[in-house]
Protein backbone atom coordinates (compact mmCIF):
# COMPACT_ATOMS: atom_id res chain seq x y z
CA UNK A 1 0.00 0.00 0.00
CA UNK A 2 1.48 3.61 -1.04
CA UNK A 3 -0.24 5.65 1.85
CA UNK A 4 0.19 9.54 1.56
CA UNK A 5 -1.93 10.82 3.82
CA UNK A 6 -1.98 10.52 7.84
CA UNK A 7 -5.20 9.77 9.13
CA UNK A 8 -5.77 9.04 13.15
CA UNK A 9 -9.79 8.03 13.93
CA UNK A 10 -10.63 7.14 17.40
CA UNK A 11 -13.19 7.09 19.72
CA UNK A 12 -13.22 9.22 22.95
CA UNK A 13 -14.85 8.03 26.30
CA UNK A 14 -15.76 11.69 27.34
CA UNK A 15 -18.93 13.81 26.07
CA UNK A 16 -18.82 15.60 23.30
CA UNK A 17 -18.49 18.93 24.69
CA UNK A 18 -15.56 18.17 26.63
CA UNK A 19 -13.66 16.18 23.67
CA UNK A 20 -14.30 19.19 21.58
CA UNK A 21 -12.84 21.17 24.20
CA UNK A 22 -9.37 19.15 24.61
CA UNK A 23 -9.07 19.29 20.84
CA UNK A 24 -9.14 23.02 20.85
CA UNK A 25 -6.75 23.43 23.61
CA UNK A 26 -4.19 21.06 21.90
CA UNK A 27 -4.86 22.67 18.81
CA UNK A 28 -3.82 26.06 19.86
CA UNK A 29 -1.11 24.64 22.14
CA UNK A 30 0.67 22.53 19.31
CA UNK A 31 0.33 25.77 16.68
CA UNK A 32 1.49 27.86 19.33
CA UNK A 33 4.79 25.82 20.41
CA UNK A 34 8.22 25.61 18.48
CA UNK A 35 8.38 25.02 15.79
CA UNK A 36 5.74 26.45 14.40
CA UNK A 37 5.01 29.57 16.72
CA UNK A 38 2.27 30.79 14.79
CA UNK A 39 -0.13 34.14 15.71
CA UNK A 40 -2.76 31.82 17.49
CA UNK A 41 -4.42 34.99 18.84
CA UNK A 42 -4.90 36.55 15.53
CA UNK A 43 -7.62 34.24 14.80
CA UNK A 44 -9.70 34.90 17.87
CA UNK A 45 -9.33 38.63 16.58
CA UNK A 46 -11.21 37.75 13.28
CA UNK A 47 -8.14 37.40 11.05
CA UNK A 48 -7.31 33.27 9.83
CA UNK A 49 -4.39 33.92 8.58
CA UNK A 50 -2.22 33.02 11.54
CA UNK A 51 1.53 33.43 9.65
CA UNK A 52 2.68 34.70 6.04
CA UNK A 53 1.44 31.66 4.03
CA UNK A 54 -0.41 29.81 6.70
CA UNK A 55 -3.92 30.10 7.47
CA UNK A 56 -6.55 28.33 9.64
CA UNK A 57 -10.22 28.01 9.08
CA UNK A 58 -13.57 26.39 11.81
CA UNK A 59 -16.81 25.57 11.22
CA UNK A 60 -19.21 23.65 13.48
CA UNK A 61 -22.84 22.79 13.92
CA UNK A 62 -24.74 21.70 16.40
CA UNK A 63 -28.25 20.34 15.89
CA UNK A 64 -31.18 17.70 16.65
CA UNK A 65 -29.32 14.76 15.01
CA UNK A 66 -25.46 15.35 16.40
CA UNK A 67 -22.36 18.32 16.29
CA UNK A 68 -19.55 18.14 14.77
CA UNK A 69 -16.33 21.28 14.98
CA UNK A 70 -14.05 20.76 12.68
CA UNK A 71 -10.39 22.28 12.27
CA UNK A 72 -8.13 23.16 8.86
CA UNK A 73 -4.75 24.45 8.73
CA UNK A 74 -2.99 25.01 5.65
CA UNK A 75 1.04 25.53 5.05
CA UNK A 76 1.90 27.15 2.24
CA UNK A 77 5.35 25.59 1.27
CA UNK A 78 7.24 25.22 -2.01
CA UNK A 79 5.77 22.56 -4.33
CA UNK A 80 2.46 22.29 -2.56
CA UNK A 81 0.48 23.13 0.38
CA UNK A 82 0.29 21.12 3.67
CA UNK A 83 -3.44 20.50 5.01
CA UNK A 84 -4.52 19.37 8.54
CA UNK A 85 -7.91 19.12 9.15
CA UNK A 86 -9.22 17.90 12.68
CA UNK A 87 -12.79 16.89 13.31
CA UNK A 88 -14.71 16.45 16.54
CA UNK A 89 -17.85 14.50 15.43
CA UNK A 90 -20.86 12.79 17.08
CA UNK A 91 -24.16 11.89 16.08
CA UNK A 92 -27.48 11.06 18.34
CA UNK A 93 -26.66 8.45 20.89
CA UNK A 94 -23.35 7.31 18.87
CA UNK A 95 -19.68 7.82 20.32
CA UNK A 96 -17.71 10.68 20.05
CA UNK A 97 -15.49 10.77 16.81
CA UNK A 98 -12.09 12.63 16.85
CA UNK A 99 -10.07 11.81 13.22
CA UNK A 100 -6.88 13.69 12.22
CA UNK A 101 -5.44 14.25 8.85
CA UNK A 102 -2.10 15.38 7.32
CA UNK A 103 -1.48 15.44 3.39
CA UNK A 104 0.43 17.59 0.76
CA UNK A 105 -1.86 19.01 -1.96
CA UNK A 106 0.90 19.36 -4.63
CA UNK A 107 0.53 22.76 -6.81
CA UNK A 108 0.58 20.46 -10.01
CA UNK A 109 -2.53 18.34 -10.24
CA UNK A 110 -0.46 15.76 -12.26
CA UNK A 111 2.32 15.59 -9.26
CA UNK A 112 2.51 13.20 -6.73
CA UNK A 113 1.68 14.32 -3.40
CA UNK A 114 4.63 14.19 -0.28
CA UNK A 115 3.87 10.95 2.14
CA UNK A 116 2.91 12.76 5.30
CA UNK A 117 4.52 12.07 8.90
CA UNK A 118 3.70 11.44 12.04
CA UNK A 119 2.35 14.95 13.30
CA UNK A 120 3.51 15.81 17.06
CA UNK A 121 -0.34 16.79 17.37
CA UNK A 122 -1.24 13.21 17.19
CA UNK A 123 0.56 12.69 20.25
CA UNK A 124 -0.87 15.42 22.24
CA UNK A 125 -4.36 14.50 21.22
CA UNK A 126 -3.72 10.94 22.53
CA UNK A 127 -2.12 12.17 25.63
CA UNK A 128 -5.01 14.13 26.71
CA UNK A 129 -8.07 11.84 25.43
CA UNK A 130 -9.15 8.82 26.94
CA UNK A 131 -9.02 7.43 23.22
CA UNK A 132 -9.90 4.06 22.67
CA UNK A 133 -10.75 1.89 19.67
CA UNK A 134 -13.33 -0.88 20.44
CA UNK A 135 -12.40 -2.28 23.54
CA UNK A 136 -8.49 -1.00 23.45
CA UNK A 137 -7.17 2.07 24.94
CA UNK A 138 -5.22 4.27 22.17
CA UNK A 139 -2.42 5.45 23.72
CA UNK A 140 1.02 7.26 22.37
CA UNK A 141 3.39 4.74 24.08
CA UNK A 142 3.13 1.51 24.34
CA UNK A 143 1.40 0.04 26.99
CA UNK A 144 2.46 -2.36 29.33
CA UNK A 145 1.62 -5.84 29.36
CA UNK A 146 1.77 -8.23 32.67
CA UNK A 147 0.10 -11.69 32.86
CA UNK A 148 -2.57 -11.07 34.53
CA UNK A 149 -3.93 -8.36 31.31
CA UNK A 150 -3.08 -11.15 28.52
CA UNK A 151 -7.12 -12.42 28.89
CA UNK A 152 -7.94 -9.07 28.47
CA UNK A 153 -5.84 -8.21 25.76
CA UNK A 154 -6.86 -11.45 23.75
CA UNK A 155 -10.30 -10.00 24.32
CA UNK A 156 -9.29 -6.49 22.51
CA UNK A 157 -7.50 -9.29 19.57
CA UNK A 158 -10.62 -10.38 18.89
CA UNK A 159 -13.14 -7.85 18.79
CA UNK A 160 -14.92 -7.36 16.24
CA UNK A 161 -15.61 -3.77 16.71
CA UNK A 162 -11.87 -3.06 16.35
CA UNK A 163 -10.41 -0.88 13.79
CA UNK A 164 -6.80 -0.20 14.06
CA UNK A 165 -4.09 -2.83 13.60
CA UNK A 166 -2.33 -4.35 17.35
CA UNK A 167 1.45 -4.08 17.19
CA UNK A 168 2.38 -6.07 19.26
CA UNK A 169 6.60 -6.63 20.65
CA UNK A 170 8.32 -8.52 22.83
CA UNK A 171 11.89 -8.46 24.74
CA UNK A 172 14.46 -10.91 23.92
CA UNK A 173 15.44 -13.41 26.21
CA UNK A 174 18.95 -11.88 27.21
CA UNK A 175 18.26 -8.55 27.48
CA UNK A 176 17.13 -6.08 30.29
CA UNK A 177 13.42 -5.47 29.74
CA UNK A 178 13.18 -1.85 30.36
CA UNK A 179 16.04 -0.94 28.60
CA UNK A 180 15.13 -2.78 25.61
CA UNK A 181 11.73 -0.79 25.54
CA UNK A 182 13.25 2.51 26.23
CA UNK A 183 16.07 2.06 23.42
CA UNK A 184 14.23 -0.08 20.99
CA UNK A 185 10.56 -0.51 21.15
CA UNK A 186 10.06 3.34 21.78
CA UNK A 187 11.83 4.83 18.35
CA UNK A 188 10.72 1.83 15.90
CA UNK A 189 6.95 2.03 17.08
CA UNK A 190 6.92 6.32 17.49
CA UNK A 191 6.17 6.63 13.74
CA UNK A 192 2.82 4.64 14.66
CA UNK A 193 0.96 7.01 16.91
CA UNK A 194 -2.58 7.25 16.14
CA UNK A 195 -2.35 4.18 13.95
CA UNK A 196 -2.14 1.34 16.09
CA UNK A 197 -2.62 -0.06 19.20
CA UNK A 198 0.51 -0.25 20.61
CA UNK A 199 1.46 -2.95 23.31
CA UNK A 200 4.83 -4.46 24.91
CA UNK A 201 4.59 -7.88 26.72
CA UNK A 202 6.64 -8.78 29.70
CA UNK A 203 8.81 -11.94 29.84
CA UNK A 204 6.07 -13.47 31.93
CA UNK A 205 3.58 -12.30 29.80
CA UNK A 206 5.14 -13.35 26.81
CA UNK A 207 4.84 -17.02 27.95
CA UNK A 208 1.25 -16.90 28.89
CA UNK A 209 0.09 -14.98 25.75
CA UNK A 210 1.65 -17.37 23.79
CA UNK A 211 0.45 -20.33 25.51
CA UNK A 212 -3.20 -19.03 24.75
CA UNK A 213 -2.40 -17.65 21.33
CA UNK A 214 -0.34 -21.01 20.09
CA UNK A 215 -0.97 -20.26 15.94
CA UNK A 216 -0.23 -16.35 16.66
CA UNK A 217 3.06 -16.40 19.02
CA UNK A 218 5.29 -14.00 18.77
CA UNK A 219 8.64 -13.78 21.16
CA UNK A 220 12.48 -13.30 21.74
CA UNK A 221 12.20 -9.40 20.83
CA UNK A 222 10.23 -9.72 17.78
CA UNK A 223 7.42 -7.43 16.86
CA UNK A 224 3.68 -8.71 15.47
CA UNK A 225 0.93 -6.92 13.36
CA UNK A 226 -2.30 -8.17 14.06
CA UNK A 227 -4.91 -7.25 11.55
CA UNK A 228 -8.43 -6.69 13.03
CA UNK A 229 -10.69 -9.55 12.82
CA UNK A 230 -8.39 -12.29 14.77
CA UNK A 231 -9.58 -15.91 14.46
CA UNK A 232 -7.39 -17.66 17.24
CA UNK A 233 -8.71 -21.27 16.47
CA UNK A 234 -8.01 -21.17 12.85
CA UNK A 235 -3.88 -21.82 12.56
CA UNK A 236 -4.27 -20.55 8.85
CA UNK A 237 -5.09 -16.90 10.00
CA UNK A 238 -1.54 -16.67 11.41
CA UNK A 239 -0.84 -16.07 8.07
CA UNK A 240 -2.42 -12.90 8.15
CA UNK A 241 -0.40 -10.94 10.86
CA UNK A 242 3.53 -9.93 9.69
CA UNK A 243 6.06 -10.97 12.22
CA UNK A 244 9.30 -8.69 12.35
CA UNK A 245 12.03 -10.28 13.57
CA UNK A 246 14.47 -9.17 16.68
CA UNK A 247 17.58 -9.19 14.19
CA UNK A 248 16.14 -6.86 11.97
CA UNK A 249 15.14 -4.16 14.89
CA UNK A 250 18.59 -4.41 15.98
CA UNK A 251 20.60 -4.44 12.85
CA UNK A 252 18.71 -1.47 11.14
CA UNK A 253 16.01 -0.29 13.43
CA UNK A 254 15.46 3.12 10.35
CA UNK A 255 14.67 0.23 8.13
CA UNK A 256 12.49 -1.38 10.59
CA UNK A 257 10.30 1.49 11.86
CA UNK A 258 9.71 2.50 8.03
CA UNK A 259 8.47 -1.48 7.35
CA UNK A 260 6.85 -1.40 10.59
CA UNK A 261 4.90 2.05 9.58
CA UNK A 262 3.78 0.59 6.49
CA UNK A 263 1.37 -1.34 6.82
CA UNK A 264 -0.77 0.63 9.85
CA UNK A 265 -0.99 3.81 7.59
CA UNK A 266 -2.15 2.22 4.51
CA UNK A 267 -4.99 0.31 6.40
CA UNK A 268 -5.54 3.68 8.19
CA UNK A 269 -6.19 5.81 4.92
CA UNK A 270 -7.85 2.51 2.90
CA UNK A 271 -10.13 1.76 5.77
CA UNK A 272 -13.82 3.81 5.13
CA UNK A 273 -14.52 5.84 7.59
CA UNK A 274 -17.16 5.82 9.90
CA UNK A 275 -20.58 6.72 8.74
CA UNK A 276 -20.30 9.93 11.24
CA UNK A 277 -17.08 10.65 9.45
CA UNK A 278 -17.99 10.14 5.88
CA UNK A 279 -21.10 12.87 6.12
CA UNK A 280 -19.32 15.93 6.59
CA UNK A 281 -20.09 18.31 4.24
CA UNK A 282 -17.02 19.68 2.52
CA UNK A 283 -15.41 22.53 4.35
CA UNK A 284 -16.14 26.19 2.93
CA UNK A 285 -13.84 28.65 3.89
CA UNK A 286 -15.47 32.07 4.31
CA UNK A 287 -13.86 35.43 4.16
CA UNK A 288 -13.18 36.64 8.13
CA UNK A 289 -14.97 39.79 9.94
CA UNK A 290 -12.37 42.47 9.00
CA UNK A 291 -11.69 41.27 5.58
CA UNK A 292 -13.05 42.90 2.13
CA UNK A 293 -14.45 45.80 3.44
CA UNK A 294 -15.74 46.86 -0.34
CA UNK A 295 -18.92 45.05 -1.89
CA UNK A 296 -16.04 44.07 -4.81
CA UNK A 297 -13.66 42.20 -2.28
CA UNK A 298 -16.44 40.39 -0.81
CA UNK A 299 -17.22 39.42 -3.99
CA UNK A 300 -13.69 38.23 -4.94
CA UNK A 301 -13.50 36.66 -1.45
CA UNK A 302 -16.66 34.82 -2.31
CA UNK A 303 -15.66 33.56 -5.71
CA UNK A 304 -12.65 32.73 -4.27
CA UNK A 305 -13.81 30.43 -1.99
CA UNK A 306 -16.41 29.02 -4.73
CA UNK A 307 -13.81 28.17 -6.72
CA UNK A 308 -11.54 26.31 -3.50
CA UNK A 309 -14.74 24.41 -3.48
CA UNK A 310 -14.88 23.14 -6.56
CA UNK A 311 -11.14 22.13 -6.70
CA UNK A 312 -11.51 20.51 -3.46
CA UNK A 313 -14.19 18.21 -4.58
CA UNK A 314 -12.45 17.28 -7.55
CA UNK A 315 -9.31 16.64 -5.89
CA UNK A 316 -11.46 14.53 -3.32
CA UNK A 317 -13.46 12.67 -6.19
CA UNK A 318 -9.92 12.09 -7.35
CA UNK A 319 -8.53 10.27 -3.88
CA UNK A 320 -11.92 8.14 -3.51
CA UNK A 321 -11.24 6.89 -7.07
CA UNK A 322 -7.77 6.04 -6.50
CA UNK A 323 -8.97 4.58 -2.55
CA UNK A 324 -11.66 2.48 -5.01
CA UNK A 325 -9.36 1.31 -7.96
CA UNK A 326 -6.80 0.03 -4.85
CA UNK A 327 -9.36 -1.44 -2.86
CA UNK A 328 -10.86 -3.72 -5.32
CA UNK A 329 -7.10 -4.90 -6.89
CA UNK A 330 -7.02 -5.99 -3.04
CA UNK A 331 -10.36 -7.31 -2.65
CA UNK A 332 -9.73 -9.87 -5.61
CA UNK A 333 -6.68 -10.43 -4.00
CA UNK A 334 -7.92 -11.32 -0.52
CA UNK A 335 -10.56 -13.17 -2.39
CA UNK A 336 -7.92 -15.55 -4.02
CA UNK A 337 -5.66 -16.18 -0.89
CA UNK A 338 -9.18 -16.80 1.34
CA UNK A 339 -10.33 -19.57 -1.26
CA UNK A 340 -6.81 -21.00 -1.22
CA UNK A 341 -6.31 -20.88 2.30
CA UNK A 342 -10.10 -22.94 2.96
CA UNK A 343 -8.89 -25.77 -0.01
CA UNK A 344 -5.72 -25.69 1.93
CA UNK A 345 -7.58 -26.53 5.32
CA UNK A 346 -10.09 -28.83 3.72
CA UNK A 347 -6.96 -30.94 2.80
CA UNK A 348 -5.59 -30.78 6.04
CA UNK A 349 -8.52 -32.17 7.49
CA UNK A 350 -8.86 -35.10 5.70
CA UNK A 351 -5.56 -35.76 6.59
CA UNK A 352 -5.94 -35.24 9.95
CA UNK A 353 -9.30 -37.68 9.59
CA UNK A 354 -7.18 -40.36 8.05
CA UNK A 355 -4.35 -40.00 10.73
CA UNK A 356 -7.16 -41.02 13.60
CA UNK A 357 -8.71 -43.42 11.69
CA UNK A 358 -5.14 -45.18 11.93
CA UNK A 359 -4.78 -44.76 15.40
CA UNK A 360 -8.33 -45.42 16.60
CA UNK A 361 -7.74 -49.01 14.18
CA UNK A 362 -4.27 -49.50 16.40
CA UNK A 363 -6.65 -48.92 19.68
CA UNK A 364 -8.69 -51.50 18.82
CA UNK A 365 -5.86 -54.09 17.62
CA UNK A 366 -4.47 -53.57 21.44
CA UNK A 367 -7.64 -54.17 22.76
CA UNK A 368 -8.51 -57.17 20.92
CA UNK A 369 -4.98 -58.56 22.39
CA UNK A 370 -6.20 -57.14 25.80
CA UNK A 371 -3.13 -55.00 26.16
CA UNK A 372 -5.46 -52.13 27.58
CA UNK A 373 -8.51 -51.07 28.50
CA UNK A 374 -10.84 -47.74 27.69
CA UNK A 375 -13.49 -45.88 29.50
CA UNK A 376 -15.00 -44.63 26.83
CA UNK A 377 -16.17 -47.48 23.60
CA UNK A 378 -14.36 -46.40 20.37
CA UNK A 379 -17.12 -45.78 18.34
CA UNK A 380 -15.23 -44.46 15.13
CA UNK A 381 -16.57 -41.39 13.65
CA UNK A 382 -15.24 -42.40 10.31
CA UNK A 383 -17.17 -45.61 10.32
CA UNK A 384 -20.81 -44.66 8.35
CA UNK A 385 -19.86 -41.22 9.03
CA UNK A 386 -22.79 -38.41 7.87
CA UNK A 387 -21.99 -37.65 4.03
CA UNK A 388 -24.37 -34.31 4.42
CA UNK A 389 -25.83 -32.17 6.75
CA UNK A 390 -29.04 -33.34 6.09
CA UNK A 391 -27.98 -36.64 7.28
CA UNK A 392 -26.59 -34.86 10.49
CA UNK A 393 -30.06 -33.69 11.37
CA UNK A 394 -31.35 -37.13 11.04
CA UNK A 395 -28.62 -38.66 13.27
CA UNK A 396 -28.89 -36.11 16.05
CA UNK A 397 -32.37 -37.75 17.01
CA UNK A 398 -30.90 -40.79 17.65
CA UNK A 399 -28.03 -38.61 20.50
CA UNK A 400 -29.30 -39.18 24.08
CA UNK A 401 -28.20 -36.00 25.25
CA UNK A 402 -27.39 -33.68 22.45
CA UNK A 403 -31.15 -32.26 21.02
CA UNK A 404 -31.65 -29.83 17.67
CA UNK A 405 -33.99 -27.09 18.43
CA UNK A 406 -33.45 -24.68 15.37
CA UNK A 407 -34.67 -24.26 12.00
CA UNK A 408 -33.63 -27.47 9.30
CA UNK A 409 -33.61 -24.84 6.50
CA UNK A 410 -31.06 -22.78 7.79
CA UNK A 411 -28.40 -26.45 8.00
CA UNK A 412 -29.80 -27.60 5.23
CA UNK A 413 -28.57 -24.61 2.75
CA UNK A 414 -24.82 -25.53 3.92
CA UNK A 415 -25.13 -28.97 1.52
CA UNK A 416 -25.08 -26.20 -1.28
CA UNK A 417 -22.76 -23.87 -0.38
CA UNK A 418 -18.63 -24.50 -1.81
CA UNK A 419 -16.34 -26.16 0.79
CA UNK A 420 -18.62 -28.24 2.44
CA UNK A 421 -17.08 -31.35 2.51
CA UNK A 422 -15.21 -30.56 5.54
CA UNK A 423 -17.79 -28.86 7.21
CA UNK A 424 -19.98 -31.73 7.24
CA UNK A 425 -17.32 -34.04 9.26
CA UNK A 426 -15.99 -31.07 11.71
CA UNK A 427 -19.70 -30.71 12.26
CA UNK A 428 -20.09 -34.24 13.58
CA UNK A 429 -16.91 -34.20 15.37
CA UNK A 430 -18.59 -30.99 17.38
CA UNK A 431 -21.61 -33.02 17.79
CA UNK A 432 -19.88 -36.13 19.53
CA UNK A 433 -17.64 -34.36 21.57
CA UNK A 434 -20.79 -32.18 22.75
CA UNK A 435 -22.21 -35.98 23.60
CA UNK A 436 -19.41 -37.46 25.08
CA UNK A 437 -19.32 -34.08 27.27
CA UNK A 438 -22.90 -33.91 28.44
CA UNK A 439 -22.51 -38.21 29.19
CA UNK A 440 -19.77 -37.23 31.17
CA UNK A 441 -21.52 -34.49 33.01
CA UNK A 442 -24.30 -36.32 33.60
CA UNK A 443 -22.26 -39.18 35.43
CA UNK A 444 -20.44 -37.53 37.34
CA UNK A 445 -17.00 -37.29 35.29
CA UNK A 446 -16.61 -33.81 34.67
CA UNK A 447 -17.89 -30.61 36.20
CA UNK A 448 -16.64 -27.81 33.64
CA UNK A 449 -17.39 -26.37 30.33
CA UNK A 450 -17.43 -27.80 27.40
CA UNK A 451 -14.63 -25.84 26.09
CA UNK A 452 -11.98 -27.01 29.26
CA UNK A 453 -13.12 -30.30 28.88
CA UNK A 454 -12.31 -30.36 25.22
CA UNK A 455 -8.42 -29.19 26.66
CA UNK A 456 -8.70 -31.76 29.12
CA UNK A 457 -10.86 -34.80 28.19
CA UNK A 458 -10.42 -38.80 29.29
CA UNK A 459 -8.09 -40.52 26.85
CA UNK A 460 -10.76 -41.89 24.19
CA UNK A 461 -13.33 -39.43 24.48
CA UNK A 462 -14.64 -37.33 21.10
CA UNK A 463 -12.62 -33.79 21.65
CA UNK A 464 -12.52 -30.83 19.10
CA UNK A 465 -10.17 -28.12 19.36
CA UNK A 466 -10.79 -25.65 22.12
CA UNK A 467 -10.06 -22.40 20.10
CA UNK A 468 -13.03 -23.78 18.06
CA UNK A 469 -15.13 -23.18 21.24
CA UNK A 470 -16.11 -19.77 21.87
CA UNK A 471 -17.98 -19.43 25.30
CA UNK A 472 -20.03 -15.97 24.56
CA UNK A 473 -20.86 -13.27 22.36
CA UNK A 474 -19.01 -10.33 22.31
CA UNK A 475 -19.98 -7.36 24.03
CA UNK A 476 -21.27 -5.60 20.57
CA UNK A 477 -23.14 -8.45 19.45
CA UNK A 478 -24.94 -8.42 22.67
CA UNK A 479 -25.76 -4.61 22.93
CA UNK A 480 -27.36 -4.83 19.49
CA UNK A 481 -30.77 -5.90 19.56
CA UNK A 482 -31.15 -7.33 15.76
CA UNK A 483 -28.09 -9.45 16.64
CA UNK A 484 -29.08 -10.61 19.94
CA UNK A 485 -32.23 -11.56 18.69
CA UNK A 486 -30.58 -13.48 16.06
CA UNK A 487 -28.71 -15.38 18.49
CA UNK A 488 -32.25 -16.35 20.34
CA UNK A 489 -33.49 -20.13 19.71
CA UNK A 490 -36.24 -21.97 20.53
CA UNK A 491 -36.14 -24.81 23.32
CA UNK A 492 -38.43 -26.36 25.22
CA UNK A 493 -40.82 -24.74 27.93
CA UNK A 494 -39.79 -27.08 30.39
CA UNK A 495 -36.26 -25.87 29.63
CA UNK A 496 -36.91 -22.22 29.96
CA UNK A 497 -40.85 -20.75 30.41
CA UNK A 498 -40.32 -18.07 27.02
CA UNK A 499 -39.62 -21.42 25.30
CA UNK A 500 -36.53 -19.59 23.78
CA UNK A 501 -33.20 -18.75 25.20
CA UNK A 502 -30.30 -16.32 23.62
CA UNK A 503 -27.37 -18.73 22.98
CA UNK A 504 -24.15 -17.30 22.87
CA UNK A 505 -21.66 -19.75 23.13
CA UNK A 506 -21.18 -21.33 19.67
CA UNK A 507 -18.58 -23.64 17.61
CA UNK A 508 -16.68 -22.43 14.67
CA UNK A 509 -17.39 -25.46 11.74
CA UNK A 510 -14.23 -25.12 9.22
CA UNK A 511 -11.72 -22.53 8.79
CA UNK A 512 -12.04 -18.35 7.88
CA UNK A 513 -14.03 -15.54 10.16
CA UNK A 514 -16.76 -14.95 8.18
CA UNK A 515 -17.34 -17.69 5.66
CA UNK A 516 -17.00 -20.65 7.65
CA UNK A 517 -20.44 -21.99 9.52
CA UNK A 518 -21.44 -22.03 13.40
CA UNK A 519 -22.99 -23.95 15.56
CA UNK A 520 -25.01 -21.92 18.44
CA UNK A 521 -25.78 -24.06 21.51
CA UNK A 522 -26.95 -24.06 25.12
CA UNK A 523 -25.10 -26.10 27.86
CA UNK A 524 -27.98 -27.66 29.88
CA UNK A 525 -25.83 -30.41 30.60
CA UNK A 526 -25.48 -30.05 34.11
CA UNK A 527 -29.31 -30.40 34.60
CA UNK A 528 -31.54 -33.06 33.28
CA UNK A 529 -32.35 -30.99 29.92
CA UNK A 530 -28.81 -31.90 28.12
CA UNK A 531 -27.21 -29.75 25.63
CA UNK A 532 -29.98 -28.05 22.90
CA UNK A 533 -28.02 -26.84 19.53
CA UNK A 534 -30.42 -23.92 18.58
CA UNK A 535 -28.91 -22.98 15.35
CA UNK A 536 -26.49 -24.78 12.92
CA UNK A 537 -25.89 -22.56 9.67
CA UNK A 538 -24.02 -19.85 7.93
CA UNK A 539 -22.24 -17.29 9.78
CA UNK A 540 -24.43 -14.95 11.40
CA UNK A 541 -24.08 -10.98 11.34
CA UNK A 542 -22.22 -9.31 13.13
CA UNK A 543 -19.55 -6.29 12.76
CA UNK A 544 -17.48 -8.66 10.42
CA UNK A 545 -19.94 -9.67 8.05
Amino acid sequence: MDARRYRMVVTSRTDYVRTGALVDEQLRHWLAQPPKRYDVDAFAEGRNEIARGVTLDHDSVTGVTGAYGRWRLRETAPGGTWQTTVVTRQITDGPTWVQLDVEHLPDDAQAAPVPAKTPRLAKHLLEALDAHDGLADVTAMPQVVEAEDVEAVIDELCDADRRLPVVMATTPYDVDFDDWLERTVDPVVRPLVGLAILYVLTPGAESVFNRTLEHHRVYNGGIRTYLPGVDPAWPADGQRHRVMSRRLLAENPRLAARILNQLPQGLATRLPLPDALDSLPLMRTRARDGIGGSQQERLRDENDALHEILEEAAREQRVRADEIRDLKRELRQAESNETQVVVDYDEQYKELHRAKAQVRELQRELLRLGAAEQAYAAVDPLVDAPASFAEILERIGGMRRVHFSGRRKYTLELDDQAYGSSWVRMAWDALLALQDFAEAVASGKANSDFKRWCADAPEGAHVISPRKVVRDESKSVKANSDWSRARTFPVPRRVHPDGELFMGAHLRIGGGNTIAPRLHYYDGACTEHGIFVGYMGPHLTNTMT
